[in-house]
Formats: C-alpha cells, structure tokens, sequence
C-alpha cells in the first residue's frame, strides 16, 4: 500500500500536467488566427457546408403580423464598435461577431436607442418652450452715502474755535442747528461796518446810503453770517463777538476736525455731514452684463442681517469705465433709507431684473453640447431616434434656461440628460459610416481597374 500511492500521484499529477499543455497549445493556435482563417473554419464547421452571406436576411414581425426581411449591413466586434467584417466570425479578442442590420443602422450622426438603453443611461428631455425673456443679474454691494446729500463744513475766514455744540462723530444734527462758534478778527471789522452803515443812513442821502448798507450787508451774508445774527446787531447796536455756524440740512456728522480752542484756517473741513434718508449702493457686474442693465431698472436688495426683508430701489447711474483691479464695471443703486435701517459699507446681496425680449424660444441650459467651436443639442424624433442640430445661443436667462436664436422651433423635444453618452455613439456611428463609405468605394475602384486590365480600356470608332 505505501508502494501505490506514490505511483497514483505521480499518474495524476502527469495527467493534469498534459491537460494543462494540451489547453494552452489549443488555446493560442486559436487565437493566433487571423479573422478571415477563422471564418473559414466557421464556414467548414457549418452543417451546409455553404458560405454564410453577409446579405443574410432575417424575418421580423412587424405590429400587424405581416413578416418584415431584416437586411445584415455588416458584423461587428461586440467590444469593439469599430472593428467591423463583411462576414460573420469570431472578433480579435475570440468573441463571436454581431450582426447590425440596416434598420438599426441610422443615417448620417443620426443614433436609434432601444427604451430600456434610455432608461439605463438616464435620458431624459424637454420640449422647446417660447415665453418671455427675462433674466435677474446677481451681484454683490456695499452701501455707501448719497453724494448729493453730503455737505462740509468749512469757515470762509480765520479765526478760534470758541464753544462747540456738536463735538462727536455720529451725532445727529437738524437743519439751522448751531455746530460751533468762531472768533475772527475780520468778521468783527466787517459787523462794526455794517452797524455804521446802518446807523447813518438818516444822515446820508437815500440812494448812497442804502447803497452802503446794502454792500456790508452782503459781506456778512457771504460769510455765511444768518440772517436772525444781522437783525439782531440792527436791533441791540451791538457787536457780537463770535458767530454760530449752522447746520445745513439734517442730517448725521461723519466727520469731525474741531476742538474748542483750536485755530482754524479759512477753507479747513472742520464737519462732513450727511443725510442717510437715501442711501446709494454701489453693485459690481461684469463686462458681458452691461448690455442688459439700465437706468432706470428696478433692483431688490437684501441684508444678512435682516433675512426675509426685501429692499426695493432703481438704478440711478452706470459708471463709465472698469474697475482697473477687478475688471468689473460699477452700477449705483439707489434707496430710500427713512428708518436708517441701511448704514454705510453694509453689504448686500443685489438683484437686477432684466427682460432681455418679450417673447423668444428656450430651452434648458444643460440641453446644450458647448465645443468651442459650435453648439449642440440633441433632437428626439420618436421610435428611440436621436439626431444632432447646431444651434445659435442667445443669452442666458432665468430658471436655467437659454435662448435659442436659430436652429429650433417650438414644440419640439431636446434631450437634457444623458446627450453626452448619445454624442459619443453618434460620432461613433458617423466614424463607422465614413469608413464603410471609403471601403465601398476603394472596391469599386479596384473592381474597375480589373476590368479596364481584363478587357482593356474601350475605344469609339471616330466619327465621319
């Protein structure tokens, strides 16, 4: 016993080694063919013993009964659309050909897909619509101060700071309020001029007397001296040493240079006060926006700070010239500001409500195959087929949808998902039909220099 179970391995071991072997060597003689070896081999092998024909016809039975011919265009690898036979056979990687017949083979880029392909690929579509056009630009700003409601303050002579009433940054002034007094030398020699004038004019004559009265007068007012102080001088007789600078509007100091005591020059910007009743808002789009954005347009506005609350507004201005940094263009905004709910350099997410036409055909954004160089979509033609168009964009608008200049029409149906895999079965399918073209075409040449060489080439008797 210990004698034969070395032998019976050593027996099944060399069994299994020759199999092995023997596999290999059928394996690869197999492969090593080439593909019209093996088509002959297929043809040898068939029961008839007859060549199969590639103008194989099938039956089909169509809705009504009545059997349909399918007609075999060519054989296929089923890995590799590209590599196509005139024959039925086995493909380079041993697998057995398929057939495509002519009523699948669609014409031009043109691309038929059986539903439960659309299904696995995720096809979906969308009729093309017409309706009106409108498209909301997006963008951010910042609030900032009316321009035309901001004033400075600053004395038109010299002079020392005597009392402030208004001495810190923020503080909320109305119109007439006194800001500050000033001492200056020159506005006291200009009050005792006009408290002479005024006190001789019994005792000048009527035209010169009024005439000099007049002149100081006007000094003082254009030194910004207020009316109430010159009456005031006309009825005590007095001289006031310092003069109360009024505040022109209401409104809030944003700035303040002034401290009671100090000297000051003429022309120094000693207030800057603005009113925040209306406040502009200064929006940045880009180049390609500035076509669609006018004055006049209503913009919406909205704060981070205050979620759900909408602020409504007009653009007032469209600067004219680019931003050099961000290559933007700047639109101002304005809005009224009566609770002051909107405070300098807040941002703000804006929203400009263009119609770019009043009626126009769109279709879904994603729909579009953009290549550089063209643009395309896919149109549903019913019975699964799909066929490519080149189509003319127009802008873009709301909802995700685009416009569409040229190239559809109403009604119709473009795909919206999935266009990517059937443009790649289309150009597939175009390439195929190139090359069987070209082949069809390269046999008949040669079918024609055989017969020129066969029978030479013909000649007509010349005419009398």
């Amino acid at each position: 016993m210990k004698k034969f179970f070395p032998a019976a391995k050593l027996t099944i071991a060399t069994v299994l080694f020759t199999l092995v072997v023997g596999g290999s060597i059928a394996y690869f003689l197999g492969y090593l063919r080439t593909p019209m070896e093996r088509t002959r081999v297929h043809q040898l092998n068939s029961p008839s013993g007859q060549k199969p024909s590639h103008e194989k016809k099938e039956q089909n039975t169509d809705s009504e009964g009545k059997k349909k011919e399918r007609k075999i265009l060519y054989w296929r690898a089923p890995m590799n659309p590209t590599e196509i036979y005139e024959r039925p056979g086995k493909s380079r990687m041993g697998m057995d050909l398929v057939p495509v017949y002519e009523d699948e083979a669609a014409s031009g880029a043109e691309v038929k897909i059986d539903p439960v392909m659309q299904q696995n690929m995720g096809v979906r579509t969308a009729a093309v619509e017409k309706g009106e056009l409108v498209r909301t630009i997006r963008t951010y700003g910042h609030v900032t101060y009316d321009e035309t409601l901001t004033a400075e303050i600053s004395p038109k002579f010299s002079g020392w700071i005597e009392k402030l009433y208004v001495d810190f940054t923020g503080q909320i002034v109305k119109k007439e309020d006194p800001l500050f007094e000033i001492y200056s030398p020159d506005l006291v020699t200009a009050q005792e001029e006009y408290l002479s004038a005024y006190r001789n004019l019994s005792a000048m004559s009527d035209r010169v007397g009024r005439e000099l009265v007049s002149a100081a007068r006007r000094r003082l007012l254009y030194w910004d001296v207020p009316q109430e102080q010159i009456r005031t001088i006309e009825k005590t007789g007095h001289v006031s040493k310092t003069i109360a600078i009024q505040s022109p509007f209401n409104g809030v100091v944003v700035h303040k240079n002034a401290v009671e005591g100090v000297f000051v020059r003429e022309g120094t910007t000693i207030y800057k006060i603005t009113n925040l009743n209306r406040v502009w808002v200064e929006a940045h789009i880009y180049q390609y926006e500035l076509p669609w954005v006018k004055v006049g347009q209503e913009a919406t506005m909205t704060l981070p700070y205050l979620p759900g609350k909408v602020y409504t507004g007009e653009v007032s201005y469209v600067y004219p010239y680019l931003q050099r940094k961000t290559r933007d263009v700047v639109i101002r905004l304005q809005f009224e500001n009566h609770d002051l709910e909107l405070k300098p350099d807040m941002y703000a997410d804006v929203a400009i409500n263009v119609k770019v036409r009043e009626q126009g055909l769109m279709i879904p954004s994603e729909a579009v195959i953009r290549s550089g160089e063209r643009n395309l979509v896919f149109v549903t033609r019913g019975d699964g087929k799909f066929t490519p168009r080149d189509v003319i964009l127009g802008p873009s608008v709301d909802k995700g949808k685009i416009q569409i200049q040229a190239g559809l029409t109403e009604g119709e149906t473009v795909v919206t998902s999935g266009q990517f895999l059937i443009d790649s079965e289309s150009n597939l399918r175009e390439a195929v039909q190139k090359m069987l073209e070209l082949k069809s075409s390269t046999q008949k040449d040669s079918e024609m220099e055989k017969r020129n060489q066969q029978h030479g080439p013909r000649t007509f008797p010349a005419q009398r």
